[in-house]
């Protein structure tokens, strides 16, 4: 690649499809580009924002922190962490788990695989259908896409069994037995499309760990952080895992991971590590998400305003199996609208998300003001009744 001179640049590494749009500002719900349009942004860059962007609390916290100290390293005490833990503990209600903070939600379930074969000694994983984990090694081993899946990443350690199936889930513990070092699920699967784990599943999961000595990992990197209604989606299935995996919502945009760990799993030096995770600046912003979220009531906000985006989407024409919990919300389009999202973005303003296929991912603030729910029913309706009346005419 050449620049106006001549010269030879650096381009970067092709590997997003990019919708050409620039985003030069964000505030609550909305983003701005460099025209100066307006988009209600219902993605959230990945169920990223979770308290709204650019909220005053969340910048103030961290501008006040970049003025004392940005970073250094796990080798010295930072209270930071401390304080983030009890936090944590105090809004999740897991006050007696252990935090080891990180970067990222693939890195957060690396690290969670990692301990629970480090605590028994095995090697077999259970992962599901539609699963999905993240890219680094072991995490994208356990992600049900072999689009993902580098050679190197291949293994034999892991077992894909259907999700939400129960007796199969039990028959693989019966075959495998002591060789079963854990099981990792998503309360909600993202990627996979809004597909709700069952309260029953979760509790045979629970049971059969214990039976045979197997760890229960909650990966609550999407579907974590109030997402739900409750502050982990796992909550709805009435038990404790073992260990709980977080990131996005964490950190509001900031770049922070975590893991929480119960009791009984004891930790070791050098058996985990991290340079950047749990710095002092991703600790400041990662206390200001918890702060806004108990002092908002977000969790309670998620479910009034999910259940009345649910409720209107199961009246609209062409839209099916609508499904989620709070604001994690799925639904299929019918094959006349499988431009729908697409639409919405350029005629709509509006940034939803998408699984294939057919299936649109609704993911915004858990802040998400009532209005602005509104003004998205009616530019779906609005988008909806266009396509249709587009197609009719076509036919």
């Amino acid at each position: 690649m050449a620049d106006r001179f001549g010269e030879t640049i650096m381009k970067l590494f092709d590997v997003y499809p990019i919708n050409d749009i620039t985003i030069i500002k964000a505030k609550g719900s909305y983003v701005w580009d460099d025209k100066g349009e307006q988009y209600l942004d219902l993605y959230g860059g990945h169920a990223v924002i979770s308290i709204g962007h650019s909220h005053p609390h969340w910048v103030k916290r961290i501008e006040e922190q970049l003025e004392k100290i940005a970073f250094y390293s796990n080798s010295i005490n930072n209270p930071l962490q401390v304080e983030l833990a009890k936090k944590l503990g105090k809004v999740s209600g897991k006050e007696d788990y252990q935090l080891f903070l990180c970067n990222s939600g693939a890195e957060a379930n690396e690290n969670a695989l990692k301990l629970a074969s480090f605590h028994n000694g095995r090697k077999k994983v259970i992962a599901f259908n539609k699963s999905f984990h993240g890219r680094t090694s072991l995490a994208v081993s356990v992600t049900d896409n072999k689009n993902y899946i580098a050679p190197v990443n291949e293994t034999n350690n892991v077992i894909f069994l259907p999700f939400n199936d129960e007796q199969a889930l039990e028959d693989c513990f019966k075959e495998n037995g002591k060789k079963i070092s854990s099981v990792i699920i998503e309360g909600i699967q993202g990627v996979g499309g809004i597909n709700v784990a069952d309260e029953s599943f979760l509790k045979k999961i629970r049971s059969l760990c214990d039976e045979y000595g197997a760890v229960y990992i909650a990966d609550s990197v999407q579907c974590g952080y109030g997402r739900s209604g409750k502050f982990f989606s796992h909550d709805f299935g009435g038990t404790n895992a073992d260990i709980y995996t977080m990131a996005k919502g964490m950190g509001n945009g900031f770049p922070i991971g975590g893991i929480i760990v119960a009791p009984h799993i004891k930790p070791k030096h050098f058996m985990l590590g991290t340079t950047f995770g749990g710095n002092h600046l991703a600790c400041a912003a990662a206390l200001a998400v918890l702060e806004v979220i108990e002092s908002e009531k977000l969790m309670g906000h998620a479910v009034m305003t999910g259940k009345y985006l649910r409720d209107e989407l199961q009246t609209i024409p062409g839209i099916r199996n609508v499904r989620g919990r709070g604001l994690m919300i799925g639904f299929d389009v019918t094959e006349e609208l499988k431009d729908l999202r697409k639409n919405l973005l350029w005629n709509q303003k509006t940034f939803t998300g998408e699984a294939k296929p057919n299936i649109i991912r609704l993911l915004p603030s858990l802040a998400l003001k009532r209005r602005d729910a509104e003004d998205f029913i009616e530019a779906l309706k609005e988008e909806i009744n266009a396509m249709i009346s587009s197609e009719n005419t076509v036919s």
